[in-house]
């Protein structure tokens, strides 16, 4: 199954923490492609956050939607991830943006993201690798989403 992650990080050395997950995401994906890294500033709720590094990922992968998930979260875990509240600054987001042209609809899993077609910072490097894929809910493609959001 092709499959698009979202990577992020706004701790510590986010550069190497990035090409440190695109080696992790090695593991689990096969066919990995990566784009540029994209410095963004967050964008959020919560209180003022060191910017972010923000990079897209698309592989292949045998995983089921769920053992996907849960091998990003434990990655994220061994990149030293915590939770202490929502929006809370990340050593390592890894976000499962798509994941084919499945719809998911579960507990805890839903595919595709809710609010990547709104967050340039996730259209803008899948974009670079993925311009064409299509979005299984709008019919539109990568770059026709992030077209839209400069209309």
């Amino acid at each position: 199954m092709r499959v698009a992650i979202a990577l992020g990080s706004n701790l510590g050395d986010r550069d190497a923490t990035l090409n440190r997950a695109a080696a992790a995401l090695r593991g689990i994906l096969t066919d990995l492609k990566l784009s540029s890294a994209h410095e963004t500033a967050y964008v959020g709720a919560g209180g003022p956050q060191p910017a972010y590094l923000n990079a897209a990922a698309v592989g292949e992968t045998s995983l089921g939607g769920r053992a996907l998930l849960e091998a990003l979260l434990e990655t994220e875990r061994r990149f030293g991830r915590e939770r202490p509240y929502p929006d809370a600054p990340r050593t390592l987001d890894l976000d499962l943006i798509l994941y084919g042209m499945e719809i998911i609809d579960e507990p805890g899993l839903v595919v595709p993201h809710p609010r990547y077609r709104q967050r340039r910072f996730v259209l803008e490097p899948l974009a670079e690798i993925a311009a064409d894929w299509i979005d299984p809910v709008t019919g539109r493609t990568i770059e026709e989403l992030l077209r839209t959001l400069d209309s």
